[in-house]
């Protein structure tokens, strides 16, 4: 298993910025794909963004299309959120999650696909 701890939450005004990090430990980070994750209070936990384990192919949820950018570095064992545009509704607790390559397709959008998440950061976009 992989330890997943996320960073760079807070609070911003509608238009800012943010980038969120999730820092792995414990066995290759490589063998993993990457996603991103939110849940806002009283809604189910929706898929942002997934990232293939060499970088080489993304995918992002229509609603953060063009304003996401998922990328990840298999050197320092990170993955990042970079978050631009943002806007009220995009305000949630944002969780990193791990998936295996072995035996994995590729795209994974689910959370159950998912084996290992971070403990979530929050993000909070005033209007």
């Amino acid at each position: 298993q992989v330890q997943l701890v996320e960073s760079g939450g807070g609070l911003v005004q509608a238009g800012a910025s943010l980038r969120l990090s999730c820092a792995a430990s414990g066995r290759s980070f490589s063998t993993y794909h990457m996603g991103w994750f939110r849940q806002a209070p009283g809604k189910e936990r929706e898929f942002v963004a997934a990232i293939y384990w060499s970088g080489g192919s993304t995918y992002y949820a229509d609603s953060v299309k063009g304003r996401f950018t998922i990328s990840r570095d298999n050197v320092k064992n990170t993955v990042y959120l970079q978050m631009n545009s943002l806007k009220p509704e995009d305000t949630a607790v944002y969780y990193c999650a791990a998936k295996t390559v072995y035996g994995s397709t590729w795209p994974v959008l689910r959370p159950h696909d998912f084996g290992s998440w971070g403990q979530g950061t929050q993000v909070t976009v005033s209007s």
